[in-house]
């Protein structure tokens, strides 16, 4: 017996022109269907054709086939529930997807991602250094703002995190941007040099330029132009988010290290101070024991002469008045 089974389409779908021409999300939705019909026709034929030898081979009363016809049944139905489940795994992860075009979309204007980047520098820099090591939006007396800073011993190391996208994307689809890119990076470090590096106000002699995009970071080290010397020339040092928090951790090793080196100077200036009192405590010992000594000594005069004394007394004793004759 052969079956044949035929699902009719709208005209607009069996144009392939068309179909091309629908989204993405339509054309998905549309192939789904389609395998979900191809599905339920398949297991109803499989049923049909199960009822039809059930009832032919019942009088014959042969079980094989039948049991053997069952247990196909049962795993038509198992692995139709699982494609069922499959179909409902792929419509979430079609959701997914929506949300992070809706998020591309969202973060495709350059305020709000670069307002996204400053909020991941300051996590970074809560995360990684006390909070009075580090300062935002830190002010100069030129009137710019730099983003963060970190205080140090050395001086504050202003660190900038605004970065522009538009001529990197444009430069992964058409190789001809990449001299755009490559003069927007320059463009940002000469800023950052020319804004930031204030040694007069305080600044170390170098800058952070922050590139918040690993790929960006990427990029900028494998440049043919040789954009991170042309960035040391200047005395800006890029970073990506990985190497900005390995840079993080070394300052606060530096940071650990001066707290302990003013600890140490502490405790010396106790000892010194300990020192000194001991010294004191000496001299007041010293002139003590000298008190001591003349006491002794005069206790020792005063015992002799006492002793002479009662000596004289006793000799007195001696003399006896003359007896009456």
């Amino acid at each position: 017996m052969i079956i044949v089974f035929q699902t009719s389409h709208c005209e607009e779908c069996n144009d392939k022109q068309s179909f091309k021409r629908l989204p993405r999300f339509a054309r998905n939705d549309n192939m789904k269907m389609d395998i979900v019909i191809i599905l339920l026709v398949l297991v109803t034929g499989f049923a049909s054709l199960f009822l039809f030898l059930n009832k032919k081979l019942e009088p014959k009363n042969d079980t094989t086939l039948l049991e053997w016809l069952k247990s196909m049944d049962k795993r038509l139905d198992l692995q139709t529930q699982k494609i069922l489940e499959s179909q409902k795994t792929i419509g979430e992860m079609s959701e997914i997807g929506r949300s992070m075009k809706d998020l591309q979309s969202f973060l495709a204007s350059p305020k709000l991602r670069g307002g996204l980047g400053e909020q991941v520098l300051k996590e970074l820099l809560e995360q990684s250094l006390p909070r009075a090591n580090f300062g935002l939006q830190y002010g100069f007396r030129n009137g710019s703002k730099v983003d963060a800073v970190i205080k140090t011993t050395a001086g504050i190391i202003p660190i900038d995190s605004k970065f522009t996208m538009e001529n990197f994307k444009r430069m992964h689809e058409d190789k001809s941007f990449e001299k755009d890119f490559v003069r927007d990076v320059k463009a940002r470090i000469e800023e950052i040099a020319q804004k930031y590096i204030l040694p007069d106000e305080g600044t170390v002699d170098f800058a952070i330029m922050y590139v918040p995009s690993e790929a960006v970071y990427y990029e900028i080290c494998n440049a043919e132009s040789d954009l991170i010397n042309y960035a040391y020339t200047h005395r800006v040092m890029p970073v990506s988010p990985s190497t900005f928090y390995a840079f993080l951790r070394s300052v606060l090793l530096s940071l650990e290290g001066q707290k302990i080196a003013a600890e140490i100077k502490v405790v010396q200036q106790a000892l010194r101070a300990i020192h000194t009192e001991t010294g004191k405590f000496a001299e007041i010992l010293q002139t003590l024991q000298t008190h001591i000594n003349n006491s002794y000594h005069t206790m020792t005069r005063v015992a002799t002469s006492f002793s002479t004394l009662v000596s004289k007394i006793e000799s007195t004793k001696q003399l006896e008045s003359p007896k009456e004759v």
